[in-house]
């Protein structure tokens, strides 16, 4: 599938660039020859009517509606187990939560940050995995009453994840978090995520709900417009003819996610290569959300995205997404990965 799809999708783009390239050329010969040439029908209609690009064009819109016709046909049936992708309640009776954040350098939010989960209602454990930090992260951590586990070299945040994950999993808990060390997101939005979980097994926040995100924050244009972009090209690639997908996404960089136990338990060990305790996207490309959300589906877990509140970072990036030319190359590899993977 992944060939088709990155094939029928490549295509798209070109056949778009050809059709808007041939309406501008068009444009232009009606500012340049004037009005009187479509009056006369002698040259530029003529020209339409005789163009074999224009045919050429067509054949290659026909053959493309077509070729996606066929690949919708394919999804009439398409993730549609009763039992695995429509409705169910399966209520968490006594939930017990934990928390994981990834820290480097995080001695100026890290105190904020944990206080404000480890006073949440279920919340029991909040893990800091703490990548190789110089400053006071991890004192200041251990104070707040986190537990913490310390990494001896810097293998990037998505190493802490999984990191994270596995940590997880040695506690009781039956809810497991996912969130950051940098203020931007809010501890008492669990209380409208975790409901979420009686009837499926993630819940993955968005950032892209204006009245809940606070102005000045760091996602700019670019960011809000490239996540919505890219979550919807995920969104057509498990496409459900019926539902639009499997899960409906606006915002595929969201970090701030919960999942069930035995949910996690499906797909931590997909997450790196096999006999190995390397993860299968580097840390520098900023893809694990993407990662966790494709092995959610491929493994029949239920996903519902919620709106979170998003607000202005506390201290610098270390992934330098806000830079423009770091955050296009971001980009870019969200579409290459979604397209081959």
């Amino acid at each position: 599938m992944g060939f088709f799809f990155a094939l029928l999708i490549l295509s798209f783009f070109v056949i778009l660039v050809s059709n808007a390239a041939w309406i501008v050329l068009n444009a232009i010969s009606i500012m340049t020859i004037g009005i009187q040439s479509i009056l006369r029908a002698d040259t530029f209609v003529e020209n339409i009517y005789f163009s074999t690009f224009l045919k050429w064009i067509i054949l290659a819109d026909v053959l493309w509606i077509i070729s996606f016709l066929g690949f919708a046909s394919k999804r009439k049936h398409y993730k549609t187990n009763p039992k695995l992708h429509h409705l169910s309640y399966n209520p968490i009776d006594k939930p017990k939560i934990c928390v994981i954040i990834p820290a480097y350098n995080e001695e100026l939010t890290i105190e904020h940050v944990i206080k404000d989960y480890i006073n949440q209602k279920y919340v029991k454990d909040v893990l800091v995995i703490d990548n190789h930090s110089s400053d006071k992260t991890v004192e200041i951590a251990k104070q707040c009453g986190a537990t913490v586990i310390t990494k001896k070299t810097n293998m990037g945040i998505n190493h802490s994840y999984h990191v994270g994950l596995n940590e997880s999993l040695k506690t009781d808990s039956n809810i497991i978090v996912l969130t950051e060390a940098d203020g931007t997101y809010s501890g008492y939005d669990l209380q409208k995520m975790i409901p979420y979980l009686d009837n499926c097994d993630v819940v993955v926040g968005s950032r892209q709900a204006q009245v809940l995100t606070e102005k000045g924050n760091q996602n700019t244009l670019m960011h809000t417009w490239g996540n919505y972009i890219v979550a919807k090209l995920l969104q057509i690639k498990y496409l459900t003819i019926r539902h639009f997908g499997v899960i409906l996404l606006t915002d595929i960089g969201c970090s701030y996610r919960c999942i069930r136990r035995e949910g996690l338990e499906k797909i931590v060990g997909k997450i790196t290569f096999p006999g190995t305790d390397k993860v299968i996207v580097s840390s520098e490309s900023g893809l694990f959300t993407i990662l966790f959300t494709i092995l959610g589906i491929e493994n029949d877990l239920k996903s519902v995205e919620v709106p979170v509140t998003f607000k202005k970072r506390m201290g610098s990036s270390k992934t330098r997404s806000g830079e423009k030319i770091q955050g296009f190359r971001y980009g870019l590899n969200f579409i290459w990965f979604i397209l081959w993977r």
